[in-house]
């Protein structure tokens, strides 16, 4: 459930509007109460206008005067002296501290007229009384006919009323989120319920169960969707089945047969022609033996030599030319796996030191860190095997052998360098032919066979993976590419 769409989308839209609303309750806590001051000061100047429009009716009467405060709109119920001098004029409460107060406030404002606005006859001021712990706002000021007035506010009032309607800001923005909450939730139901019910049907494809379909009941994005996977499951199906008839009917096709007395008739004529020379030499130097042509012991230990020599290579290329043709007609199943080719060529030519003595080369790997390629590891320890055995037999004297990286964005292509003289150009085509030799008298000397490349070409067209050889400056360069990325 925690891993639902709905769920997921249910909680981030309940976040945000949470952010917001908790935002807007801030501001509005802490500008209610600037508003409710603001609200209380104007109440102050027009309680005073109220109060100065009575006084200025000369013709009116003490009591009439009276009479007129009890009908003033006085909403935050603020109390009202009026003084003339010494003389009280009006009151509307007999409390000895407020009376001692607004007399000092008026004693004050006389001794210094400058509080006075100059647009208005009266100054509105905010004051904390320690004793009561409390805070009040006064107006101080004249009346039009020379009167002075206090009027006094409680903060009180202000601070109450401000709380009171924060109280009510959240009370409401609670229940705001939790009706969003369900409505929220209701509606990522409704869009999320296609989706699910595509993931179902989805699943039972991946189990071959095409008889499952999504109910379309939109025109909409999720709709076409719906429509498309409906139409994916009746080609899978028919596709499948077509596969199998196929396949059926390939497993029954002869040219199985027909590819294996090929591959027979092929190996035998390769055989019989590349075992002409090494059975000849072998025969001529045991008849030479048997009949003690040179009867001491250092020239029959030659012919042993070479007898064990021409056996060594005939065993060789027999092997190889199983292994090429197990190649070829797909006999040897490629086993990809994940694997560091750096490790691999450098044991490869750990193995190879020994051939390395017999020449003045200098080896050179430069490769520091792990690669790893996703390929046939035995596969690939054959063709790396032929590529340095080559440059080593091919390598001119006190010269270069380098086996380097290019990396590319899913593939890394091997490259080994051996300097010499280069290929002819019109024989670079026909060194992964079989039995073919660019040299053929010195590829007689240290036993090559002509397989070795073909046996590279043949594994590489396994993998469907580039390989080739060039003629660069100094020397030649075979190559071939592998995959680091299986996607």
């Amino acid at each position: 459930m925690r891993n639902s769409i709905q769920f997921r989308l249910t909680i981030v839209s309940i976040f945000f509007i949470g952010i917001i609303i908790a935002a807007s309750w801030l501001l509005y806590h802490r500008g209610s109460f600037f508003w409710f001051e603001a609200k209380a000061e104007d109440n102050l100047e027009h309680l005073y206008y109220q109060v100065d429009t009575l006084f200025s009716n000369s013709n009116w009467s003490d009591e009439e005067i009276k009479e007129g405060f009890g009908g003033l709109s006085n909403p935050d119920n603020a109390i009202i002296v009026v003084r003339d001098g010494s003389s009280m004029i009006y009151t509307t409460t007999n409390e000895q501290g407020m009376m001692f107060d607004s007399l000092k406030s008026m004693t004050r404002l006389m001794q210094n007229p400058e509080f006075l606005d100059k647009n208005k006859p009266y100054v509105i001021e905010e004051h904390q009384d320690d004793r009561m712990k409390s805070g009040y706002f006064d107006l101080t000021g004249y009346l039009s006919n020379g009167y002075m007035i206090v009027i006094r506010t409680s903060m009180d009032a202000i601070n109450s009323s401000a709380k009171f309607s924060n109280r009510i800001f959240l009370y409401f923005s609670i229940s705001i989120l939790l009706l969003a909450a369900i409505v929220i939730s209701c509606i990522s139901r409704y869009f999320t319920k296609p989706i699910h019910d595509m993931a179902v049907v989805a699943k039972r494809m991946s189990n071959l169960d095409f008889d499952a379909r999504i109910e379309v009941t939109s025109k909409d994005e999720v709709g076409e969707l719906g429509e498309s996977m409906n139409r994916l499951s009746a080609k899978l199906e028919t596709t499948i089945s077509e596969l199998k008839t196929a396949n059926n009917e390939l497993h029954h096709d002869i040219e199985h047969k027909t590819q294996i007395d090929e591959m027979r008739k092929e190996f035998l004529s390769h055989v019989s022609h590349e075992l002409k020379t090494p059975i000849a030499l072998i025969q001529g130097y045991a008849e030479g033996l048997k009949e003690s042509i040179n009867d001491d012991p250092e020239s029959q230990e030659f012919y042993c030599d070479v007898i064990i020599d021409e056996a060594n290579k005939m065993n060789n290329m027999v092997k190889k030319l199983l292994s090429l043709n197990e190649l070829e007609f797909g006999q040897s199943q490629v086993q990809v796996s994940r694997f560091d080719i750096v490790e691999l060529i450098r044991n490869i030519c750990h193995a190879s030191d020994i051939l390395m003595e017999n020449t003045d080369a200098t080896l050179e790997i430069q490769m520091e860190e792990p690669v790893y390629v996703w390929a046939d590891e035995f596969l690939i320890e054959e063709v790396v095997t032929n590529y340095v055995t080559n440059a080593i037999h091919y390598v001119q004297p006190g010269g270069i052998i380098q086996i380097r990286m290019i990396s590319f964005e899913k593939e890394i292509q091997v490259v080994v360098f051996n300097s010499g003289e280069g290929i002819p150009k019109n024989e670079l085509d026909k060194l992964w032919i079989k039995f073919y030799k660019v040299d053929k008298a010195r590829t007689r000397e240290y036993g090559g066979s002509g397989i070795g490349l073909s046996i590279v070409a043949a594994a590489m067209e396994a993998h469907g993976k580039a390989y080739g050889v060039r003629n660069v400056p100094g020397g030649v360069e075979f190559y071939f590419n592998l995959d680091t990325d299986i996607s």
